[in-house]
């Protein structure tokens, strides 16, 4: 199965690390130019030399602009003006108890992981359903659904994600262009280590804090261990391919499954 993204053009939000950047260089691996995005101009084309060094095939184009912001928004049409393929993965998360989370930090996680997403989709959309051909996808989690109790303002921005997803995959009925969600569970990237040992013991070792989490926090989970950047990758490079036409309006799970799934 060859997946072809020649000719095509990708803009990946908050790509300079973890799953973002897998994202940009299965997105490359497979044919596409691909905008990477950060807020630090630094970071940015740190992230671009490193790809190139993955990907040395790769065709990468730095695009340091803050999206959750309309200033943001605006200055990265600028850098990329047509986008074929839209992959909002930008978010943040953090534990908190929920009764501690203050009015300003439910908004700010609602404008950088629901805000920022829609504000880019309703960015390039209707170029993609005028050009006819087109792919947008929100990186969701399962988090959307199974709400967890130490962060429930990140669960109700990815909860979020699932019904703007929807919404405009309708919006974009009849046309070639599809609007999905890939919901991903627990992934091992930097950001997430630091999540776990906010929870485990932080003198565990990270193979041993790593056992402790899931059992302890996600004890649902059938892989039973965190999932993989490129595991998303993977999910997400398929949905941005022609072999992927007809799939639309969905929810997509990467999540390492449920002992008793609730999920779609």
């Amino acid at each position: 199965m060859r997946l072809d993204l020649t000719g095509r053009t990708a803009l990946v939000t908050g790509s300079t690390q973890g799953i973002g950047a897998a994202i940009a260089a299965g997105l490359a691996r497979a044919g596409a130019r691909v905008g990477v995005n950060g807020r630090d101009r630094g970071r940015v084309e740190e992230a671009v030399k490193q790809l190139k060094a993955d990907v040395p095939d790769g065709d990468f184009l730095p695009v340091t602009a803050d999206v959750a912001s309309e200033e943001g928004a605006v200055a990265t049409q600028e850098a990329l003006p047509d986008v074929d393929i839209l992959i909002n993965n930008l978010g943040i998360f953090g534990a908190k108890d929920p009764l501690e989370i203050t009015d300003d930090e439910w908004r700010r996680y609602f404008e950088v992981n629901v805000l920022a997403a829609v504000r880019l989709t309703r960015t390039y959309l209707p170029q993609m359903i005028q050009r006819g051909w087109g792919r947008v996808q929100f990186i969701a989690s399962d988090s959307a659904v199974v709400i967890p109790a130490e962060m429930i303002h990140y669960g109700m921005s990815k909860t979020a994600l699932l019904a703007v997803s929807r919404g405009f995959a309708k919006h974009a009925s009849g046309t070639r262009v599809t609007v999905n969600s890939v919901i991903a569970g627990p992934t091992h990237t930097a950001g997430v280590e630091d999540f776990v040992y906010q929870l485990v013991d932080r003198d565990l070792p990270w193979d041993e804090a790593q056992r402790a989490f899931m059992r302890e926090h996600r004890p649902q989970s059938l892989l039973q261990r965190l999932i993989e950047p490129e595991e998303i990758a993977n999910m997400v490079v398929y949905l941005s391919s022609d072999l992927a036409s007809a799939t639309t309006g969905g929810a997509l799970r990467v999540d390492g499954g449920y002992v008793d799934s609730i999920l779609p």
